[in-house]
């Protein structure tokens, strides 16, 4: 119906590299037909939690050769995985659930601290037993959050050990990971994190349509986000296609101001009005001190407000320019 007026996707087929949307079972009842219609915009489906302990072999099974028979692969979530790992059963775990057929396992650390040792062990063992694996990052309990360093580290460790993507944990979408507690995105912590690696790096678990509004109109239809309920499925997809769901039009774009003295305000003014600019230009145009001038452009980089690049004039200099025109 009114072919060729939709955006067309830029990574149309599966498997994509970006644009992902990953929802999640909970063994919840499922319309079959209108799964069948939706099932082209699902790249993974993630079992929730311990739900692979609680039903049968088969009716497992049966549920995983379903979504195969879509074309949508299948994961495990991280706290079954953590369950393995503490109870000291990985190998058992990993080779059931090549059985079973899952595709991917998440491995998460929510109730768990593993060394990077213990990482490389954990993700040796899955790749043995013939399935990919997924770090995810952060903690489920809001009163137990991990600091931009902690983040930072963690999500450098998983890219090390080879995870193609990075979950962001989310949980119910308040008060964890990148959302505050009343479900906001926090862009200053995002763009902090996308200003050290690349935003195709990351899976951003959106459990509310505002979230995954907010995502798509900042990074596009590019953004992998997961935790979309499958409701939800076909407005996300509209969005990436470009088209305005309900929810975004609740959608604020307003960032905050830079925080810190008046240098850092001042360069970032500048940067803001007159990108890329390099170094020398704003000691030129700011009249400040290089020390100061330096000072400020990383207090900004640890805000997550501009991003430092090689300047495609002459590589041996650096330019700044804002987030924002990053990400698009």
């Amino acid at each position: 119906m009114l072919d060729g007026l939709a955006k067309s996707r830029i990574d149309p087929k599966k498997p994509r590299k970006e644009g992902l949307t990953c929802t999640i079972d909970k063994f919840q009842g499922l319309d079959t037909e209108n799964m069948r219609v939706i099932a082209p915009f699902i790249d993974l489906v993630k079992v929730y939690g311990a739900l692979p302990m609680l039903v049968s072999d088969e009716a497992l099974r049966r549920k995983i050769r379903f979504y195969h028979d879509l074309g949508i692969r299948v994961s495990t979530g991280s706290t079954i995985t953590e369950f393995a790992i503490a109870e000291s059963s990985l190998e058992r775990f990993a080779k059931e659930a090549e059985e079973a057929g899952f595709d991917v396992v998440e491995i998460g650390e929510s109730s768990i601290d593993l060394s990077m040792a213990q990482k490389k062990k954990v993700t040796e063992v899955i790749e043995a037993a013939g399935l990919e694996f997924q770090w995810k990052v952060g903690k489920k309990d809001p009163r137990h959050q991990l600091d931009l360093d902690d983040t930072l580290r963690k999500v450098d460790e998983a890219v090390k050990l080879g995870s193609k993507k990075v979950v962001i944990e989310a949980n119910e979408g308040y008060n964890v990971g990148i959302y505050d507690e009343k479900g906001m995105v926090k862009w200053s912590f995002v763009g902090a994190m996308t200003n050290e690696f690349p935003p195709s790096t990351f899976i951003f678990e959106a459990p509310l349509e505002s979230q995954q509004s907010a995502l798509i109109a900042e990074f596009g239809q590019r953004v992998n986000l997961a935790e979309v309920q499958t409701d939800a499925i076909a407005s996300v997809e509209s969005q990436r296609r470009g088209f305005l769901a309900k929810s975004a039009f609740g959608v604020s774009y307003v960032r905050k101001d830079p925080e810190g003295g008046p240098a850092s305000k001042f360069i970032y003014y500048i940067i803001k009005t007159k990108h890329p600019v390099e170094q020398g230009e704003l000691m030129g145009l700011s009249h400040l001190p290089r020390r100061t001038v330096q000072a400020a452009v990383e207090d900004l980089k640890r805000q997550g407000l501009v991003v430092e690049r090689n300047s495609l004039e002459d590589a041996r200099k650096k330019v700044y320019q804002p987030t924002h025109s990053e990400w698009l």
